[in-house]
């Protein structure tokens, strides 16, 4: 049952199109005069991401169960031969309106006539037009008046956030793109708060979403899809290298900037991943949702990304969705069974790829790296993404010569300058060096240009040749062996793992056989949960370890995304962790070890004395 002003339908590519967008402009001005006039809509369906209100079409529970609130996001348009129902989309937030003036300085300026009450946190800004309203808050764009930059502010009423209890999903993406630095992932500069609202500075994309853009022209030459594809690929693997899986990817989530390069955005559903542990979440938009999770089974996480991804690819190639059905029921069906059709016109490469990509089992699901590694996606790749990024502790030590002399013309400190940005420090300072950093490379033919040459096997070597001189020799399990002596291993660095640990071919038995005597030898007490998984507790007899904890409270206070620690109580010298065997898909099996509480620099001393006692297998 669809509502009047809530649910239209619409087609990618199809011939009602410009009918559709027209009853939607209508509905649009129809709820702005409902709006004027005091009337209210009501607001008790599911929301997603920051602040814009949908509602669904009614659907069976028993069905419906295995989605979250946020499992039908808020511009889950479908797309395909079939018409499908599209929840009505309040403006976005970080894209520039059709019609838009080129010049931002022609623009109306309305930062004291319609924005007077953030003129004190926002002085550095020069607020412009509202690009998007949402249910606790809006999206402005703005000037940063010291480089003359535009960016895209986000401002958050904290009371509406609390109301819906959306904190920790504005928190999370917050934190999110804090820790991230990637020239395919929205750059977060700023966030700015108030008793009363946050303030998110972030990246202005000019064109808006991978969506509209698709829908605009149909489905895209394969050269073109290929170049958006590797630069989602590259976005989504940072993320993963990061132990962050996004959960929510889709055409809408992907924004265009004024070179028409691809911008992951949207955190607010992704999740950060701990060793040992599984999500069972379901969230994002069931189109471009894995079976897994819409069936409610646990999952690791990178794997329900590369489902997503293949959505997406095959949605760039072909114009269309491959699980696409109004009835939700049905719909799930298709996605569970895998049930789709790749269109002839597809090349054989890609034909290859895509299935791959789309297998239901997330065990025999293809990896980010061996995507990487496919033929269809090594063709014309950028040289820039033929190596990965550094991680963000090297990044931050990164400092570009020129746009440092630059910042320092702004009457910045040199040195204050470089201290901040080592140290991840958010002030004007750092704000201006990465407005001046994107714009220079985004207006250049940098790592951002137009540099689509393959890349060479001499820097594909030169890279193989850092990656194994800079592994150390490892423990070993029975029947172990050392991946890096084979000579005919891929020329692409080892991906860091999910699941942490120890890898062997030896029977399960003989491994706990192993394990239990280094545990015996350490003085570690352990509980069994079952056959291959133990509760362990290490209390070690060194007076010292308390002067080695005071020494590295820095260390410890530390609290990053991927820890919680509290370090204002005395931490106690005791360590409980778990202890899990995993049989892995390529019939090995895996040795996890997770810390559940205690010290995290005394449960790194551990480990390094358990694989002392592995060393000698």
């Amino acid at each position: 049952m669809e509502e009047e002003g809530y649910v239209r339908k619409e087609k990618w590519g199809g011939t009602e199109k410009a009918t559709q967008v027209n009853k939607a402009k209508q509905r649009e001005k129809e709820a702005q005069e409902a709006k004027r006039a005091g009337r209210r809509r009501s607001e008790s369906t599911p929301r997603s991401g920051w602040g814009i209100v949908t509602k669904l079409q009614s659907q069976p529970a028993a069905q419906a169960q295995n989605l979250s609130s946020s499992a039908l996001s808020t511009r889950d348009r479908q797309v395909g031969a079939l018409s499908s129902s599209r929840t009505r989309p309040l403006p976005r937030a970080l894209v520039d309106p059709v019609g838009a003036p080129a010049s931002f300085r022609s623009l109306k300026m309305e930062a004291n006539a319609r924005g007077g009450g953030h003129s004190d946190a926002l002085r550095n800004y020069t607020l412009g037009r509202t690009l998007g309203i949402g249910t606790f808050g809006k999206v402005k764009i703005a000037e940063h008046k010291l480089t003359g930059h535009r960016v895209a502010i986000k401002i958050i009423n904290c009371h509406q956030m609390r109301k819906m209890e959306m904190e920790d999903k504005a928190k999370r993406e917050i934190k999110i793109l804090k820790l991230f630095i990637h020239p395919h992932i929205i750059r977060l500069y700023e966030v700015i708060y108030t008793p009363t609202d946050i303030y998110v500075v972030m990246e202005y994309c000019k064109y808006g979403e991978l969506f509209d853009y698709i829908v605009e022209k149909g489905r895209l030459q394969e050269q073109e899809a290929r170049r958006i594809f590797q630069q989602i690929i590259s976005g989504v693997e940072y993320c993963h290298r990061n132990m962050v899986v996004h959960r929510d990817l889709k055409p809408e989530n992907l924004l265009l900037d004024s070179k028409y390069n691809v911008k992951l955005a949207d955190f607010g559903l992704s999740n950060v991943m701990h060793d040992g542990h599984f999500l069972k979440t379901s969230c994002g938009s069931p189109n471009y949702a894995a079976p897994e999770v819409i069936s409610g089974r646990l999952y690791a996480g990178p794997e329900v990304d590369v489902w997503s991804c293949g959505v997406i690819l095959y949605a760039l190639l072909c114009g269309t969705l491959p699980f696409d059905d109004e009835n939700i029921p049905n719909l799930f069906k298709k996605i569970k069974g895998g049930i789709y059709t790749l269109p002839s016109h597809l090349s054989a490469l890609a034909r290859d790829l895509i299935p791959r990509m789309l297998v239901v089992d997330p065990m025999k699901r293809i990896t980010i790296r061996e995507i990487r590694e496919h033929q269809w996606f090594q063709t014309r790749l950028p040289r820039y993404l033929a190596v990965p990024p550094p991680d963000t502790t090297q990044q931050a030590k990164m400092i570009d010569e020129d746009t440092l002399r630059d910042v320092v013309n702004l009457g910045f400190n040199k040195d204050q300058v470089c201290e901040s940005l080592c140290n991840r420090l958010q002030n004007e300072a750092t704000v201006a060096y990465y407005l001046l950093l994107d714009n220079r490379f985004r207006n250049t033919s940098g790592y951002l240009g137009a540099d689509y040459q393959e890349s060479t096997d001499r820097n594909l070597n030169q890279l193989a040749s850092t990656d194994s001189a800079g592994s150390s020799a490892r423990p070993y399990l029975p029947g172990s062996s050392d991946v890096h002596s084979n000579g005919s291993r891929p020329h692409y660095p080892v991906e860091r793992k999910w699941a942490l640990g120890l890898q062997s071919r030896a029977p399960p038995r003989e491994i706990m056989v192993e394990v239990l005597k280094a545990l015996q030898e350490l003085d570690v007490c352990w509980k069994k949960n079952g056959h291959y998984n133990m509760k362990c507790r290490w209390c070690p007899g060194v007076p010292e370890v308390h002067d080695m904890l005071d020494v590295n409270n820095n260390f410890l206070g530390d609290s990053t995304i991927m820890e919680n620690d509290d370090t204002n109580e005395r931490l106690p010298a005791v360590i409980k962790f778990e202890m899990q065997l995993y049989k892995t898909r390529d019939e090995k099996y895996l040795l996890d070890m997770q810390r559940v509480s205690g010290p995290q620099l005394l449960f790194l001393d551990f480990c390094a004395a358990f694989l002392t006692k592995l060393r000698v297998l």
